[in-house]
């Protein structure tokens, strides 16, 4: 089963190429995403890698945490399931007046 991995402190520069390039010495790389600012369009400076294995995606994380790319030192790690917010009827708001 594929796992997703967190790349932190990328390159403003670092291309989706580019980092599917650097994982691919690791194994199969199943997706490459890097986050971008919508109102501006520049990079958030990290993204997310999807290996098809868990072997794959350890051998990833030892092979590239604190490792120099694009002169920067990449910060990865298992990534996390972000938690929902719960907009309920009162939109996210305290409703209990």
């Amino acid at each position: 089963m594929a796992k997703k991995l967190y790349v932190g402190n990328l390159s403003y520069n670092t291309t989706e190429d580019g980092l599917r390039n650097l994982f691919s010495d690791f194994g199969s790389v199943a997706s490459a995403k890097i986050i971008f600012d919508r109102e501006t369009g520049n990079s958030k400076g990290f993204g997310f890698i999807e290996m098809s294995t868990d072997e794959e995606a350890n051998a990833a994380i030892a092979g590239t945490n604190g490792r120099e790319f694009e002169g920067r030192q990449l910060r990865v790690n298992e990534a996390m399931d972000k938690p929902r917010r719960d907009r309920g009827a009162g939109g996210g708001y305290n409703s209990n007046w």
